[in-house]
């Protein structure tokens, strides 16, 4: 089995930056890409982005691309998310997640979740 355990989350203003970091622990072997999504208060889990560990694709939802980054230190088996130029509407529980079947943007894909972090963004 695989855990993961997320940090990085906070308050922010407009315009703002955070880092959040997403550690996978267990049985990690199989794991072939991890992701990020999110989910604001009365919404459905939302795409952000995707990186692959074994052919190296890294993929964005249009909306962050360009003001945020997904990275992956392998060593560690830890992938991040540098969120740039925060909008309010952005305001949102970000979680993690690896799957060991194919990457894709759609949350029943993967198969392990983090607890989540609170992202919120003051106007």
């Amino acid at each position: 089995q695989v855990q993961l355990v997320e940090s990085g989350g906070g308050l922010v203003q407009a315009g703002g930056s955070l880092r959040a970091s997403c550690a996978a622990s267990g049985r990690t072997y199989n794991i072939y890409a991890m992701a990020w999504f999110r989910q604001a208060p009365g919404k459905g889990r939302e795409f952000v982005a995707f990186a692959s560990w074994s052919d190296s694709v890294t993929y964005y939802a249009d909306g962050v691309k360009g003001r945020f980054t997904i990275s992956r230190d392998n060593a560690k088996n830890t992938v991040y998310l540098q969120m740039n130029s925060l909008k309010p509407e952005e305001t949102a529980v970000y979680y993690c997640a690896a799957t060991e079947g194919y990457y894709s943007v759609t949350a029943r894909t993967y198969d392990y979740w983090s607890q989540g972090t609170q992202v919120t963004v003051s106007s």
